[in-house]
């Protein structure tokens, strides 16, 4: 709502507050860009490579060529979005100064806001996501917990969220493995996940799920708690070494089971791999071809492996240090209550929504962003036993 009261202009906009007098602009609790506009240092880095790219022994060595361009890219993306975000800004300035004269530009000023305020929050994402490997694709596995088939429908429920959330976010999924349950759910699947920050924005949801509801498989209708577990780990680039030596892998074959082509279940393309040193299994049944198949099953052997020594690097610090530090995965991280009530809730973070169905239909950025931000600022709470 715009109003005036002599030179001063108030405009309400959710919980932001935007005021002109005379020809000054100030903000009341605003949108936070000041950081986020200074493009100085991008576009002088930008520039340095530039000179780098065009020296004539740049290609010489691939692999670090192929590296300085990567990073040329990523901050020209960070330039163009300094340079929408001062444009979006300078927008709404005018705005503000038409509503200080008495022009009807609610709707306006409200529709440009929210375009800000959605390009904000994805640049404080990406400012969020530095980590080595968290512009990868995400590799993603969900097990149902102790229960049957009610933790496995559980884990399938999971799945079908994360299908969903790809669809939202643009992101293109593949199904490497998808083994079905008894009678329902599944016991065990794995999603290939690609897209700019899928390794980084999937972490957030690494953990122990936990449902609770009126089990649909109960003929008493009693109340059910049941549980699944979800794994996380980035899709490794070519240049990463992770020595896999063949006479450590076991490799067996099988018909591949549940929906699929023509001869999907007369075939043996399905394709299981197990790591003898690490006991690790990994299978892939997608695809019909046992070769695209293998390649696919290594590429997630590949990303646990790498997984595994970073733990094992983690645990000798942490032995040296005298700190003692569980994985996590020991406690649930968000609790999806359907009876009594209506509530997702995140341990972590303690954010909480009473649209189960929105979440489970793949609305799951707010509980990410809420857990990226509180990682950041050093807030973020241990995954706890539920409060119901």
């Amino acid at each position: 709502m715009v109003s005036r009261a002599g030179q001063e202009v108030w405009l309400w906009h959710s919980n932001w507050k935007i005021w002109s007098v005379d020809t000054g602009t100030s903000q009341d609790d605003p949108v936070s860009c000041g950081g986020i506009f200074e493009a100085g240092r991008p576009r002088d880095e930008a520039d340095q490579l530039e000179t780098r790219i065009g020296q004539p022994d740049f290609w010489k060595d691939q692999a670090e060529a192929q590296r300085v361009l990567q990073r040329r890219r990523r901050l020209q993306d960070e330039i163009d979005l300094i340079e929408s975000l001062k444009k979006q800004e300078e927008d709404l300035g005018v705005l503000v100064e038409w509503a200080g004269a008495g022009e009807d530009v609610g709707a306006d000023l409200n529709a440009g806001l929210d375009r800000l305020l959605l390009q904000v929050d994805a640049a404080e994402t990406r400012r969020i996501l530095g980590g080595e490997h968290d512009r990868a694709n995400a590799v993603v596995t969900i097990h149902p917990g102790a229960g049957g088939t009610e933790s496995q429908d559980w884990a399938d429920m999971l799945f079908r969220m994360y299908l969903k959330w790809t669809e939202r976010r643009g992101f293109k999924r593949e199904i490497v493995d998808y083994q079905p349950g008894d009678e329902a759910g599944l016991k065990s699947a794995t999603l290939m996940v690609t897209g700019e920050y899928a390794y980084g924005l999937m972490l957030a949801e690494a953990g122990v799920h936990r449902l609770v509801r009126i089990s649909p498989f109960d003929q008493a209708a009693r109340r059910h708690t049941s549980f699944a577990s979800v794994y996380v780990w980035p899709e490794l680039e070519d240049d990463v070494e992770i020595e896999i030596e063949e006479k450590d892998l076991r490799v067996d074959t099988f018909c591949a089971s549940g929906p699929g082509g023509q001869g999907v279940n007369t075939t043996y393309s399905a394709v299981r791999i197990t790591h003898l040193p690490t006991n690790t299994v990994v299978s892939c049944q997608n695809e019909r071809s046992q070769i695209r198949n293998r390649d696919a099953a290594m590429k997630v052997l590949k990303s646990r492996l790498y997984d595994l020594k970073l733990k094992a690097q983690q645990a000798k610090l942490d032995k040296l240090g005298g700190e003692k530090k569980d994985i996590a995965f020991g406690s649930q991280i968000r609790s999806y209550v359907l009876h009594p009530y209506q509530m997702v809730k995140d341990h972590r973070t303690k954010a909480q929504v009473g649209d189960v169905s929105r979440v489970l239909d793949g609305d799951i950025d707010g509980f990410i962003q809420t857990y990226l931000k509180a990682k950041a600022n050093g807030t973020l709470g241990q995954p706890s036993s539920a409060d119901d």
